[in-house]
């Protein structure tokens, strides 16, 4: 066999390979509503900037329920964790309109540069952030839209390695809770605040997201939706859907050096 047959022998074998779709967890299903956990890095749904894309969480999310399902919400593709679906039109409304009216509560975990000690409020207002094609018709001098968002330190430490010109690297585990819904709003928000979120390739620090990524051998976004509260938009009922860290928080909290005792404790400890 020549070595230019084998090449294409090859090439057609890996053509057969098929991708495997990533894993969604449903959280909790109805006859009026469904929430997965979205893995990190899966857009929610098509988009004109991912047509190479094969995968998505709605699609995903409707071949394992057997159904049509509607977004409510959204969440970035770096960003795991929670993600609410309805499975008509009028569930769809009324959810979006508890979003309008922001009864729907969202918090998130984050892993950010610096250590943080104090608990506060950001209302500091967003300039829209314009896609060249998605947005071309919106004004580019439309007035900074108001983004508030509610922080809390978790956890903090200090590491014995270097990830820029200090000898040692300090981070913090950290709640959000955005109040609003603005594009990108976590991100840009701590950015603000020089506590950048890890990974963040847009409004994150290049030197420290290349360090992680060498250091830890994980690369994503150090940001999760842990938690969604709602009314029910059939019953009125408060629902609260919670999802489960991923392990590779649990290997990075590890190499951190967070141990059991300081996870198991109250959120309101600070690690000095």
């Amino acid at each position: 066999m020549t070595h230019l047959k084998q090449v294409e022998e090859n090439l057609a074998g890996e053509e057969t390979i098929e991708e495997a779709p990533p894993e969604i967890e449903i959280l909790f299903e109805d006859d009026d509503i469904v929430a997965i956990h979205k893995p990190a890095g899966l857009l929610v749904h098509r988009s004109y900037l991912a047509r190479r894309e094969r995968f998505f969480a709605m699609q995903l999310t409707r071949d394992k329920v057997g159904c049509h399902v509607f977004p409510v919400h959204r969440l970035d593709r770096p960003t795991s964790g929670v993600l609410l679906f309805a499975k008509s039109s009028e569930m769809a409304n009324a959810l979006c309109e508890q979003f309008a009216d922001k009864t729907i509560e969202k918090h998130y975990l984050a892993i950010v540069r610096g250590n943080m000690h104090e608990a506060a409020t950001l209302d500091y207002p967003l300039k829209v952030e314009l896609d060249d094609l998605g947005d071309k018709d919106v004004a580019p001098d439309k007035p900074a839209q108001d983004a508030v968002t509610s922080y809390q330190p978790l956890l903090n430490t200090e590491i014995p390695f270097s990830s820029g010109r200090y000898a040692s690297s300090r981070y913090a585990l950290v709640k959000l809770t955005p109040h609003t819904g603005r594009k990108h709003q976590l991100r840009r928000h701590m950015a603000h605040l020089r506590h950048p979120i890890l990974g963040d390739t847009t409004h994150g620090d290049g030197k420290q997201n290349k360090f992680f990524r060498e250091h830890f051998s994980v690369n994503r976004l150090w940001l999760i939706a842990k938690q969604l509260t709602f009314n029910h938009p059939r019953t009125g009922e408060r629902m609260v859907i919670e999802t489960e860290l991923e392990h590779q928080w649990f290997d990075l909290f590890k190499g951190l050096g967070w141990d059991e005792e300081a996870l198991a404790s109250d959120t309101s400890y600070l690690l000095a």
